[in-house]
């Protein structure tokens, strides 16, 4: 694993335990906490294999699961992935760093729902993004979520997707589909890998 994360080096002490069980607490009470999950399952076939980066407790990768797709999570923090085996049986969860990530498998779809790129180790964001990219078929879809207030800008995602070989698709400022404006505090991007043929 290489430097340590900002969800490491940010956050206080507890705070993955906090953050499952703020989650698991959101579940008990009913909370709609697929939207994520339901947008990826409209950009992929039935039994599509979907790699969660950045998963978390598992939430979202959970709800591809149920959607009857193929499922591996996976985040730097053991503690979450812990959380996910436990709450979310039956994707693959796996402790990884997304920086030097190397599954040894290629995915139809990666998605990186909760503003993942803003806790990985600073200056890492163009490897991550290359080492996703390297993990999709050709044709794939690399959807990321992140607020516009994190420090990374849409622009420069832009340029480091480019650099990845990946095109953008669709940008949208929130997960239900409301049209992007440059004044939106949340952008969902959809970046895709150029199909062989057109590489």
């Amino acid at each position: 694993m290489g430097r340590p994360t900002r969800w490491v080096t940010d956050t206080a002490e507890g705070h993955s335990q906090w953050y499952v069980e703020r989650f698991r607490k959101m579940a008990a009470d009913g909370a709609d906490l697929g939207g994520e999950a339901r947008f990826v399952d409209t950009l992929v076939a039935p039994g599509s294999r979907v790699l969660d980066a950045g998963c978390g407790p598992g939430r979202v990768g959970a709800v591809l699961h149920g959607r009857g797709h193929h499922v591996v999570g996976v985040d730097a923090d053991p503690v979450l992935i812990a959380a996910a085996e436990e709450d979310h049986p039956g994707p693959r969860w796996v402790v990884a760093d997304l920086s030097d990530l190397d599954l040894g498998e290629a995915f139809d779809a990666v998605v990186m729902a909760g503003n993942v790129l803003a806790f990985v180790a600073e200056g890492t964001e163009p490897l991550v993004l290359q080492r996703l990219a390297d993990h999709l078929k050709p044709d794939g879809v690399l959807v990321i979520g992140l607020g516009t207030d994190r420090g990374y800008a849409t622009a420069q995602l832009d340029a480091d997707a480019d650099a990845a070989g990946l095109v953008l698709e669709h940008r949208f400022a929130t997960w239900d589909l409301r049209p992007w404006h440059d004044g939106a505090d949340f952008a969902v991007t959809v970046l895709r890998k150029p199909a062989e043929e057109d590489a």
